[in-house]
């Protein structure tokens, strides 16, 4: 389990969302990334796989089941989500929940809590860059919903993009933040967010499931360079 202070990024974080990312993510180790976040509805037909490596592996594990509204695979239904989410947490150290279901799902984030898993309430705009306004809005709901990070992905398809998401990520006494640019400056707002105090930064193993991200052990050997 990761410590309080570690909270305070930048963290790397793999996304494991293939058959050929769960073999990889059996071999990796703590210098290579920091977690390893199991996208369990993009792996709901290879459980076997799933239930192998959340009891080996080698760094802490971060749990998604993505709403299908937010990047989720398999329009999955909530009932299945929340029976997904129930199994695998005693594995996580954190679980990711959207700030649209967290307020549905109040009881899975007090067993996190009762656990000491961290909670992070996501929150995802694949079309647009939200202004400074709603992504402070938004950051407010997570937190008194139990948030211990509160991650916004967006688009950053224009240099202005990446200054407000820069903007935002500097108001760090708000609580920690996991911001990230998805698009054109996808892997330029990565890099300079988890630089500027974006706590938990997420890059691939297999392929990209999300425009604009690194190879997450690319990401954390870039950000070892620099000092973080």
């Amino acid at each position: 389990m990761l410590s309080e202070s570690k909270l305070h990024g930048p963290r790397v974080v793999a996304t494991v969302h293939s058959q050929a990312g769960l073999r990889l993510a059996e071999q990796l180790g703590p210098a290579d990334v920091d977690l390893l976040e199991i996208r369990v509805d993009a792996l709901a037909n290879k459980l076997a796989g799933v239930r192998r490596l959340a009891a080996n592996a080698n760094v802490p594990i971060l749990l998604t089941v993505r709403h299908p509204a937010e990047g989720g695979i398999g329009n999955l239904s909530a009932a299945t989500r929340r029976k997904l989410l129930a199994e695998f947490l005693p594995a996580a150290a954190f679980v990711d929940l959207e700030l649209r279901s967290a307020a549905a799902m109040r009881d899975l984030i007090a067993a996190a809590k009762e656990r000491g898993t961290r909670v992070v309430i996501s929150d995802h705009h694949f079309h647009r860059t939200p202004t400074l306004v709603q992504m402070r809005e938004r950051r407010a709901r997570a937190f008194a919903l139990g948030a211990d990070v509160f991650k916004l992905a967006c688009l950053a398809c224009e240099a202005g993009a990446v200054a407000r998401l820069l903007d935002f990520v500097a108001e760090g006494k708000a609580g920690p933040v996991a911001v990230m640019g998805m698009g054109k400056f996808g892997q330029v707002s990565r890099l300079v967010l988890a630089c500027a105090g974006s706590t938990l930064n997420y890059g691939y193993l297999h392929r990209p499931n999300a425009p604009g991200q690194w190879e997450a052990r690319e990401l954390k050997a870039l950000l070892r360079r620099l000092g973080k």
